[in-house]
């Protein structure tokens, strides 16, 4: 007897079906979903009146300066998008916080951490989502941040509204919105689930700049579906249209592992996260470009470098570049040769 005979029809199309969407990446952003939340590890445990984390930093300012900055990751509810390359998720909750949590989260943090001059207030999704920060505390958190010289949030270009020059004339100005670009690469951002197109993107850049309120860009060094040569030659254009949309700063993160989809995309050899190389180029070739401030994120670094002997000097060139903004000289090594 054969087994649709056992199980029925349907369960053996849902069994075909499942076959099919773990061997081809899906067409439909409903399958999209599905298949990404399948494929997620556990969520971590957070606390709706905590930060799940806080730290202080260096970078350079508009300005010129380089200036503390004090980084506070709220805890909220989850993003409603299901970014393919997401991992933000994992310190997220499922429900919305009450109405008091943010600030108190706030207060928590800045008592932990020393003086400093500018303040990123990023939330594992859209700062002007009403269901991850409710906009009855947007008083009470202006209050709380007002003192500093910029106040940057980060936030879905769909849900960039009224919300932010609202929140804007509460700070008396000084406010940044960081969104995510991904990649430039048409194709690409399409299958990276965001929902998304690059003309969405330049509308918001175009309303934030309407309205004073500076724009910070994430870009991602080697998205799947591209291999290296295709990454760096895409990161490159992806600087070009985030600084032809007036952006300020563009932060360069290479793509990590660790979300459970990027693993499927791996296994399936469509996916491997970027060579050190890719980011460097991409770093000299932004900065080069003098249009605006461009970082390389070189949190977890060592995962990206292919040799040990030169990783430290690599990495501290990174460091140094993001601080003063001028190429410097590669790093020559006898071992690997820059590879």
């Amino acid at each position: 007897m054969h087994h649709e005979e056992l199980t029925g029809p349907a369960e053996a199309n849902r069994r075909r079906d499942e076959h099919h969407s773990a061997a081809t990446f899906p067409a439909s952003t409903r399958d999209r979903d599905r298949w990404i939340l399948s494929q997620r590890p556990a969520r971590h445990p957070v606390e709706a009146r905590r930060p799940h984390a806080f730290l202080l930093e260096e970078e350079r300012a508009e300005s010129g300066e380089v200036v503390p900055v004090a980084t506070i990751f709220l805890t909220n509810r989850e993003c409603p998008w299901r970014c393919l390359y997401c991992d933000l998720w994992k310190n997220t909750l499922t429900e919305s916080v009450p109405s008091g949590a943010i600030p108190e989260q706030i207060d928590f943090a800045l008592a932990g951490l020393s003086a400093a001059r500018q303040v990123k207030l990023y939330n594992s999704g859209s700062f002007f989502d009403p269901r991850a920060i409710p906009r009855e505390d947007f008083p009470a958190i202006a209050a709380r941040v007002k003192a500093f010289e910029r106040v940057i949030v980060e936030c879905h270009p769909a849900l960039v509204n009224d919300s932010a020059p609202r929140f804007r004339d509460l700070l008396g100005g000084r406010l940044e919105v960081a969104m995510g670009l991904e990649t430039a690469h048409p194709e690409t951002l399409g299958k990276l689930n965001k929902r998304m197109t690059l003309d969405q993107f330049a509308q918001a850049a175009a309303f934030l700049k309407k309205n004073q309120i500076a724009l910070r860009v994430f870009i991602l060094v080697k998205p799947p579906f591209l291999d290296e040569a295709e990454a760096l030659h895409w990161a490159k254009r992806s600087l070009d249209f985030a600084f032809d949309c007036d952006a300020g700063v563009a932060s360069l993160l290479p793509t990590r592992l660790g979300n459970g989809a990027l693993e499927a995309l791996a296994a399936r050899g469509e996916f491997s996260p970027p060579k050190l190389s890719t980011l460097e180029a991409t770093h000299d070739y932004g900065v080069s470009l003098r249009r605006g401030r461009a970082f390389a994120d070189v949190w977890d670094l060592e995962k990206f470098s292919q040799c040990r002997a030169c990783f430290e000097p690599r990495a501290a060139r990174l460091r140094e570049m993001n601080l003063r903004q001028i190429p410097l000289p590669a790093v020559e090594c006898l071992q690997c040769h820059g590879a």
